[in-house]
């Protein structure tokens, strides 16, 4: 069975072909910087690869340009879209309707529409994927697996935030978690390379950041909260702040309730403190000597610290810190600043280790340091892949 995974995120377009169960990849390929001046697309088989460099202003012409890719006469790997069975979307925000994998008809997408609001980054992108994947793919079962669903096993004490009681159990406003298909998958390997259940911490950091508490294999706290937009320092998100700066924002500087919404989701974190949204243009810009860089990058670990802190807490103790994601496995500058001063929770990193890139489950700690510190690459779309064919294999 073919199956086509595609992983929408805010700024990027992760994409496999996968023949299930064998697990076999037949291609793989990401477009990001998408809605910057020039955008990355990579495509690879077995026996070739393509890179390219391209203006690729949304995620509808960016999905465009992977079918075009599949269905190219020379580099292509697929005569027909009828050679899919079908097409898996990583879908982030799935409320309190989803919490398990499901088939999409109209009614699911409606659900999807509906939580816009509540993860606009990413949801209008997940849809846009499915429309256009319904329409290139129009033989193939569209399946979404969402983001919000490994987080279920939080505890009430995790999940309920302290308002009236009735704007949960009316109005579902709760705490929900995302990056929950990430968080699974490199759980799930940390623990078979550990190979005891344990207290882990993993911190996935790409574009959109997050950590998760997770005790014997179960998600016991996450970052983000409500929507995708709270928690760590982002790309263009704020993460935590004080909801009162909202209101004053609103009051006294006059802004309109969208516009706040946009600051804090799109001209904010990293972009807001350096001009850059891109980790790899602020590590560079810090090199050269810029001090807002230097500065974000610090912040931005500060506050990775402080969750380690307060999650060993919740844990109970600390067996592995994980790093993930397109920052968490290649930064080895952000992976050392967030390790740096933290020997009192038993966290050494080797400098050594630190610096191989490997695209292997690795761990980098020094032999003394009572918690290990691994870096897991994720596969969100391996684990998408296998919940789709466990899906439509009931």
């Amino acid at each position: 069975m073919k199956i086509l995974i595609i992983n929408s995120g805010s700024s990027s377009i992760k994409y496999q072909l996968m023949v299930m169960p064998e697990n076999e990849v037949i291609c793989s390929g990401m477009i990001d910087r998408i809605g910057l001046e020039i955008s990355n697309i990579a495509f690879k088989t077995a026996s070739d690869s393509l890179e390219e460099l391209l203006p690729i202003p949304n995620h509808k012409v960016g999905l465009q340009k992977v079918a075009e890719m599949l269905l190219d006469p020379q580099k292509g790997v697929i005569k027909s879209t009828s050679e899919i069975s079908a097409v898996g979307h990583r879908v982030v925000h799935g409320g309190s309707d989803f919490t398990d994998t499901v088939k999409i008809d109209e009614k699911v997408k409606l659900k999807i529409k509906q939580l816009f609001e509540l993860a606009p980054l990413h949801n209008p992108a997940n849809l846009e994927g499915i429309n256009v994947a319904e329409e290139i793919f129009n033989s193939a079962e569209q399946i979404a697996v969402f983001d919000t669903a490994f987080h279920q096993t939080m505890p009430e004490t995790a999940f309920k935030y302290a308002i009236p009681n009735y704007l949960l159990t009316e109005n579902k406003v709760r705490v929900y978690g995302f990056h929950g298909t990430s968080h699974k998958y490199v759980s799930e390997k940390a623990i078979g390379f550990l190979e005891h259940n344990s207290k882990i911490i993993t911190i996935h950091l790409g574009n959109g950041c997050s950590m998760a508490a997770i005790k014997d294999g179960k998600c016991i706290d996450t970052t983000m909260g409500f929507s995708p937009s709270n928690g760590l320092i982002m790309g263009t998100r704020a993460g935590d702040i004080d909801q009162s700066v909202i209101f004053y924002l609103i009051k006294n500087l006059n802004y309109t309730a969208d516009e706040v919404n946009a600051i804090l989701l799109k001209q904010s974190g990293m972009l807001g403190l350096t001009g850059y949204s891109d980790l790899r243009d602020i590590e560079s810009e810090a090199e050269k000597g810029n001090k807002d860089c230097q500065l974000a990058l610090l912040m931005n670990a500060y506050r990775i610290k402080k969750t380690i802190g307060s999650y060993t807490a919740a844990l109970n103790g600390l067996d592995a810190i994980i790093f993930t994601a397109g920052i968490g496995e290649n930064s080895s500058y952000m992976r050392k600043l967030v390790c740096t001063d933290m020997d009192y929770f038993g966290i050494e990193l080797d400098d050594e280790k630190n610096a191989v890139r490997s695209k292997e489950i690795r761990e980098i700690n020094t032999p003394n340091s009572k918690a290990k510190v691994l870096v897991v690459p994720t596969d969100e779309e391996y684990e998408i892949a296998s919940q789709v064919y466990q899906l439509l294999q009931n």
